[in-house]
């Protein structure tokens, strides 16, 4: 069968590659000169299970509220503007945040994720992947002590869903990362995360992308697409700015993307962007670097060590399809990364970085069938996509090819937004 797989970025790679080694034959098409130009160009690297809390909760409307008014807020939110596709997914956003809801997809969420996680490790395995990764777990970082007790919670509520967690006080949090000695801020405690992971999503992409192409996939880069033509309930081809593109098969990747492209169809796919920010810095001292990668829990960043470069990411800003960079929201992840390493990193080397994820109203990805019989969903992943990649691809590519996968996909549908 030939599928053609819409968009180059972690996660149409994978599903390209699941799709190759199920032995099909895969066509992938990505407007940019190469893969993961986009969303998974300099995300914060962490391929974290743990990390599966649904932005949709009890407590977020009023705290969002609140954040409306600072410019360098974690979460920054402009609805005050002609935008009613913000207006449409914000009231989708509103009737999850219920502690029902939260449970539920959270739930979901932590089911991609952990079955993505083993995923990725048998893909390593048989591949003989490198992509700059560590598997020494991930470190949450608290300033306070309500935080911490926070944080302590959550962690035994992880606990109970079977993700292995340690609480730390401040001696065994430097015992764990010595390099947090040197922090310009107090430091009261900790927590690990000892199963998660980091890597590089750029150059996984790139690698995986390079193995996937000695097994019948190819690449059509710098390939606009403009629309599908359809027939029949059916996906007959794709109009680019290159010409048709005709499959078996179709899987969107599109990310943020995905909506636009679908609404001719008559789709409501609803996802809206959540433009995130990240830094790079060539790492200056070994020693006062993470070896870990560092979620700061009171500033809402997460900092990772990539071989020789510290990448700090966070914040997200729903404000439409705009991918300017605005460095009063970039200033406060560089101000976090610097005062937890303050002698880590040449600061004044900065490559500021920002990107679109594809956030859907309940935190959980789409991934499945549609009502057209040849046209498959793999977006929406948020914050996640890296965490999740692996697993997602493997399991659209079970479903095209008619194999049962081996993740209950109940809950992860686009049905579940009908009505």
């Amino acid at each position: 069968m030939k599928v053609a797989v819409l968009g180059a970025g972690v996660i149409g790679v994978s599903t390209a590659h699941a799709l190759s080694m199920l032995g099909h034959e895969v066509v992938v098409i990505d407007r940019q000169q190469s893969v993961a130009q986009e969303t998974s160009f300099a995300n914060g690297g962490q391929i974290s299970a743990t990390h599966t809390t649904p932005w949709a909760a009890p407590h977020v409307p009023f705290q969002a509220f609140k954040w409306m008014f600072q410019a360098d807020a974690p979460l920054l939110i402009k609805p005050l503007r002609w935008d009613p596709a913000l207006w449409r997914w914000g009231l989708r956003f509103l009737a999850n945040c219920t502690s029902r809801h939260a449970a539920s997809n959270f739930e979901k969420a932590l089911r991609v994720a952990n079955y993505s996680r083993g995923v990725l490790r048998a893909w390593r395995q048989r591949e003989g992947l490198q992509y700059n990764q560590t598997t020494g777990g991930l470190l949450y970082v608290f300033r306070d002590h309500n935080a911490l007790d926070a944080g302590f919670t959550t962690a035994n509520k992880l606990g109970d869903y079977g993700l292995s967690q340690a609480c730390l006080d401040r001696d065994a949090l430097l015992a764990e990362e010595p390099a947090l000695a040197d922090a310009e801020v107090p430091l009261v405690g900790g927590v690990l995360s000892p199963e998660d992971e980091t890597g590089d999503a750029h150059l996984f992409s790139e690698t995986l992308a390079k193995i996937a192409q000695y097994k019948a996939v190819t690449f059509r880069f710098s390939t606009s697409i403009r629309a599908f033509i359809t027939g029949n309930r059916e996906i007959t081809g794709i109009a680019t700015d290159q010409g048709t593109i005709d499959a078996d098969a179709y899987v969107v990747c599109l990310a943020s993307e995905t909506p636009r492209l679908l609404a001719p169809l008559g789709l409501d796919i609803p996802i809206y962007p959540a433009k995130g920010y990240s830094m790079t810095s060539p790492i200056t001292s070994s020693d006062a670097a993470p070896q870990r990668s560092i979620t700061d829990e009171s500033k809402f960043v997460v900092i990772t060590r990539l071989n020789d470069q510290l990448r700090a990411a966070g914040t997200a800003e729903l404000a439409g399809w705009n991918r300017t960079l605005d460095p009063v929201r970039l200033s406060p992840i560089v101000a976090a990364t610097r005062s937890l390493f303050p002698n880590a990193a040449d600061y004044s080397r900065i490559e500021p970085w920002c990107g679109l994820r594809p956030a859907t109203p309940d935190s959980v990805p789409i991934i499945g069938a549609t009502p057209f019989d040849n046209l498959f969903l793999n977006t929406g992943h948020g914050t996640l996509g890296w965490t999740m990649a692996c697993g997602s691809g493997q399991a659209v590519a079970d479903l095209i090819s008619g194999r049962t996968p081996d993740i209950d996909l109940e809950g992860l549908g686009l049905d579940r937004f009908s009505g």
